[in-house]
């Protein structure tokens, strides 16, 4: 794999990042539960720590990094306030949101490790990957504590 190869790799989960900072933001503005606003604001920003240690890597090897998130998390994020509004913001509904883009996250990270990248950029995106499967499992915890009415 060539380093144009490896950066679009980075690119595609620095924009993967990109959308889990935002994602997680708007829910945090829209959950009710102080501690699930909590839980939200961290997870956004292990996210933009993730896309700076990308960037770095771009950086380092010459290329231009992402600057943004992908046209499909802001349509998600619409969704999100679309469907907050007509059916009132919930903390499940917050918390199901944020399944959705963690499972895209994941299947994200997991194409990326399919490709042969160089020891220290895989090293750095496994490490990623493995906090993005403790993040998913935290927020399916979550969304099933929110859906038993015991979340606190």
């Amino acid at each position: 794999m060539d380093e144009k190869q490896v950066i679009e790799v980075l690119n595609d989960l620095i924009e993967n990042c990109k959308d889990g900072e935002y994602g997680f933001k708007s829910t945090a503005e829209h959950a009710r539960s102080h501690n699930l606003k909590q839980v939200f604001l961290a997870r956004s920003e292990d996210c933009r720590a993730a896309t700076q240690q990308l960037q770095d890597i771009v950086a380092q090897m010459g290329g231009d990094s992402a600057e943004h998130g992908t046209l499909a998390g802001a349509a998600h994020r619409g969704w999100v306030a679309v469907k907050g509004t007509l059916a009132g913001y919930s903390d499940l509904n917050m918390l199901e949101e944020a399944e959705r883009g963690e499972d895209a996250a994941v299947a994200r990270y997991r194409d990326a490790l399919e490709h042969d990248l160089p020891a220290h950029v895989r090293a750095l995106v496994q490490a990623q990957y493995e906090g993005v499967k403790r993040n998913h499992q935290q927020i399916r915890e979550l969304r099933d504590q929110a859906r038993a009415g015991t979340l606190l």
